[in-house]
Order: C-alpha cells, then structure tokens, then sequence
C-alpha cells in the first residue's frame, strides 16, 4: 500500500525544508527548497513562457555539482532576483560548490518564476524590486512545517479564475521509499470540471486532503473548446512551478525521468495545460538516503515517476484548496461553500 506521509508534505522527505516569504502590498512572494546537504537534481520544461535561472546546468549532460536550493518565485523576471538573495544567505552559513583553492565557495540555487504582476497588488517598487530580500527571508524561514495556499510563491498566484496557492502532498511505499511534490499554482487552465466544484485531480485525492467532494451523479459532458473566459489568455502571464523529491538514491539521467513523468500530474489536475502561456516546470531531486536494488533499479524509477505525478496532482488541488480570497481572485472554498 501507498500512503501519505506523516506531514503530508514534501519534507516528509528526510534532509528537506521548506520556506517562505511574501510581501502582502505587492501580492507577492517566494518559496525556497533548502536541502540539508546538497542534493541531485534535474528538471524538465513543458510550458510555453517559461522563466528561470540556472536551470541548463540541470541537464544531465552537464558538468554540474549537486543542488543547495530551489527557488520558486512571483514577480515574472524580477523574481529572478529571489536566487541571489538565497545565495547570499547559504554563503554566510558556509554553503556552496568548492570550485578551488582560494575561491569562495559557490552555492548552487537553480530558481523559476511564474506571473503575478497584473493581480492588483502594488508593484510600484522602484529600482530594487523585493525579491532578494524575500528569498533570504524564505531561506531563514526554512522548516519542515509550513503553510499552504496564500503562502511564498503562491500568496498572488491565481488558477483558472479562481485563487490559486501553494500546495504539497508526499506518499510513502511499502518498501520505504519517500517521495513528495510541491507547486505553486498559477494556472491558465482551471482545476476544477467545468460546471462543478469537483477537482480534476479528485480521483487521487488521499482523505479528504481537499475537501473530499466527489460527483454526486454524472459529470458533465466536456467541451472540446476551451472555455469562454480563457479566450482573452495572453502568453506569460501564467505559469505553475513544481519540485517533486525522494528519498530514492538515483543519478541525474533517472531523475530528469523522474521530472518528465511527473508533468503529468499538470495533466490530472489541470486543463488545458503545458499552453504557450504557462511557463511549467518541475524540478526533481534525489538524497540519494536509501539505495534501490540493481536488478529493480529500472522499475522503480517507472514506480517513482509514477507516484510523482500522482504527488504533483494532489499538491495543485491542494495549492487551490488551501488558498485564501484575496482581491478579485475569489477562493474554492469561497465559491464553493461547504
């Protein structure tokens, strides 16, 4: 059997907290990833906008040292700033690449944005935007118990009309191995079946980990067109980010399939996704904590990626699930009262 973790959150992957920070008048923030030692990584790219920050040295044909930090940001480009104060921070706590002789030691933060800068809040910030200070914020706030829904990269994140957020799930197998998803949701697409309050993903839902609502008779026959009010949708002003992580000892080239199957979690949780306006990216990462069998080896990481996409699923529906009204952007559980 699989089940959730105890906290239900991607640090139920041991080594691995999770901060966050937002600045309320700019309807905006930051998530960090912080990993106790560094940690293998890759990512994949599916969305048509994308924005990011060291993301080719991921590649597995690269000649690029283990990860310190993933960074997820509001702000579009100038959220490309929060990297830099996470940086700074893991260098004052003796963090980083030790390149050579003589040179300081280089923290290793790949970072990507999503859009949020037309959400109402109050962008006029001059010539130093916040997100430096908010990703060293959300450095220092690390911790394996944090917040949902308005919450980092989340607090202005907005998904197919409705308020979008932070979320996270984990799931632990039998045989021990931990993998968990975290996203910050800001969609084009909606996460909801047109007409309903049931959440795509609700076929994966654990509990009632968001909300629990099930059909209460057939489900709408879907329309093959998008829906009225995504007709006006303009390239780069969406976007949902992903980190999945496990505990599972695996080289890059495993965990660049591990990020590609788990995308299609966007597919079970959104609709329509990967549009030339979303900038979707997930990361993965391995701590590479528990060795898997050589002659299973090939299989697990089938079950793994898996298990992933089913992760990234619970944890949009979670990010909307948990999120709060703020501004224009009305909340599920505003919309839908129980």
């Amino acid at each position: 059997m699989i089940k959730p973790g105890h906290r239900n959150l991607i640090t139920d992957v041991a080594g691995l907290r999770v901060g966050a920070a937002h600045d309320a008048a700019a309807r905006t923030g930051v998530t960090v990833l912080l990993a106790d030692t560094p940690v293998v990584a890759a990512a994949d790219v599916r969305g048509g906008a994308p924005g990011s920050r060291d993301i080719e040295g991921l590649d597995p044909v690269m000649l690029a040292p283990p990860v310190d930090a993933l960074v997820l940001s509001g702000g579009s480009v100038f959220g490309l700033d929060a990297a830099g104060g996470v940086m700074g921070w893991l260098s004052t706590q003796g963090r980083g690449f030790a390149i050579g002789p003589g040179a300081p030691l280089v923290p290793i933060t790949p970072s990507a944005i999503l859009f949020d800068l037309n959400n109402g809040g109050d962008k006029n910030w001059g010539e130093v935007a916040p997100y430096r200070a908010l990703g060293r914020a959300a450095a220092i706030a690390a911790s394996q118990d944090f917040a949902l829904g308005n919450a980092g990269a989340g607090f202005g994140a907005v998904c197919g009309g409705l308020k979008g957020g932070l979320g996270s799930a984990s799931a632990v197998t039998a045989g021990g191995l931990t993998m968990g998803a975290l996203a910050a949701v800001n969609a084009v697409g909606s996460a909801l079946v047109p007409g309903t309050d049931i959440f795509w993903a609700s076929p994966f839902e654990q509990g009632d980990e968001f909300g629990g609502r099930k059909p209460r008779g057939p489900l709408p026959d879907i329309d093959l067109d998008l829906p009225p009010d995504m007709k006006g949708a303009r390239a780069g002003e969406s976007t949902t980010l992903a980190i999945v992580a496990t505990d599972a000892a695996l080289s890059r080239v495993e965990m660049k399939r591990i990020a590609i199957m788990a995308h299609d979690g966007f597919a079970r949780a959104l609709r329509p996704v990967h549009t030339p306006f979303d900038g979707d990216i997930v990361f993965a990462v391995s701590t590479g904590a528990k060795e898997i069998n050589g002659a299973i080896r090939p299989y697990e990481v089938l079950r793994l990626g898996h298990i992933a996409a089913d992760c990234v699923a619970r944890a949009i529906a979670r990010g909307v699930y948990a999120a709060e009204t703020l501004g224009r952007a009305w909340s599920y559980r505003d919309s839908f009262p129980a």
